[in-house]
């Protein structure tokens, strides 16, 4: 099973927070869609073969396109790809686009699964942020969603400087108001060149608090498992039957392809990233002419990544599996550069996760079940990615 991920690269207005490729104008969107076409048919062979099991729409602002826009593309992934009966075809949207009709239209299609980018449902939050959409639009999208979308993650960020944790907590619980059966939340991050790197070095807003951002989180592990949710990613919380397919493939090294300006694919030990530029992408694919880039994975990169992508999950990184994968070396190395972490209580070595009423829906993952695993602790979660850099083999 393959994954196919489109970065519609459009947004209404930049969010000072973001990093991602978008533009502001509209005006290339209809060649942009036909370039998207384009990409899909010129790579219909590269994933062999494989069900289509997930469809994931992001961006930038998926919701800005029009209901047959959307089915454009899809039915050029139908057109070109073999799909699973019932794939999850995820539409990311912000709240101010989900009108009563839109989330009617949408409804109608196969999409079955919105992201919905709520961030806060706090007034004053949403304007330091810049946000297109306001706190009523935030909360009546959801009402009218849970009408008709069994399956909808919203995002939360935390770790604003100034945010209580009663505010925090209000942001949860409202979430839990309304029944959502997936959060994503993520620490408020300064990157270079956003509006709020500039603020910041500018004294106008305030530097970010890691130890408030850690106080946010640990909350955040707490309330979500009261509420029957399982933080099955470092960022991603799913109840039962709800964990999100699409990002879980990722995380389990399965092939995807990215469509679009500024998207990454990843097939077998390859990867490869679309140019981040809308006309420059439109300009080749009218040519027939892929504007990406491959590299080769060397059996390094595949360790450091594994080691990664695994210690954020609840799957871990598999003992038996370095050794298999990668040789007797690598997990030596593995074994001794965990230890100082272990001995401080932030790594463990315990037994790989087994089936259960919770986790049997999602954790496709075949290991043995008594495969030893290393994992983070409650304790190592928040400094999991620093952890995992000083676990890589580096040249």
């Amino acid at each position: 099973m393959s994954g196919i991920y489109i970065h519609i690269p459009f947004c209404k207005q930049a969010c000072y927070y973001c990093d991602f490729h978008f533009s502001t104008s509209l005006k290339k969107k209809d060649e942009l869609i036909r370039a998207l076409i384009k990409e899909l048919e010129l790579r219909k062979h590269e994933l062999q073969g494989e069900t289509i099991e997930t469809i994931y729409f992001g961006g930038g602002t998926p919701s800005l396109l029009s209901i047959d826009e959307l089915l454009l593309i899809i039915d050029a992934v139908y057109k070109n790809f073999e799909v699973a009966e019932n794939p999850e075809i995820t539409l990311e949207a912000n709240p101010d686009d989900l009108t009563v009709e839109r989330i009617n239209d949408l409804a109608t299609t196969r999409i079955n699964r919105l992201s919905i980018g709520i961030q806060s449902f706090f007034e004053d939050d949403l304007k330091m942020m810049n946000r297109a959409h306001n706190a009523v639009e935030a909360k009546s999208c959801l009402l009218e969603a849970t009408r008709h979308f069994d399956n909808i993650t919203i995002d939360l960020i935390y770790g604003i400087p100034n945010m209580s944790l009663e505010k925090w907590n209000q942001n949860l619980e409202t979430a839990f108001d309304f029944g959502v059966n997936h959060i994503s939340s993520y620490a408020l991050t300064v990157e270079p060149k956003t509006a709020l790197d500039s603020f910041i070095k500018k004294g106008t807003y305030p530097p970010l608090d890691e130890a408030l951002a850690l106080e946010h989180f640990n909350h955040l592990i707490e309330i979500t498992e009261r509420q029957g949710f399982v933080q099955y990613e470092i960022s991603n919380f799913g109840t039962p039957g709800y964990f999100s397919k699409h990002n879980t493939s990722y995380w389990q090294g399965k092939k995807y392809l990215g469509i679009g300006p500024s998207a990454h694919s990843f097939i077998g030990n390859h990867r490869s990233w679309n140019i981040a530029n809308n006309s420059k992408y439109i300009k080749a694919l009218k040519s027939d002419v892929l504007p990406n880039t491959t590299e080769t994975l060397t059996k390094q990169d595949r360790f450091n990544e594994y080691v990664m992508t695994g210690l954020r999950t609840i799957w871990g990184v598999s003992l038996t599996k370095v050794k298999e994968m990668f040789g007797e070396a690598y997990l030596r190395h593995l074994e001794a550069s965990a230890e100082k972490f272990i001995d401080q209580g932030l790594l463990v070595i315990a037994n790989q996760v087994k089936q259960s009423s919770i986790l049997e829906e999602i954790t496709s993952l075949r290991t043995p079940r008594n495969d030893d695993t290393l994992k983070t602790t409650k304790k190592g979660k928040f400094l999991v990615d620093g952890m995992a850099s000083e676990l890589f083999i580096l040249n």
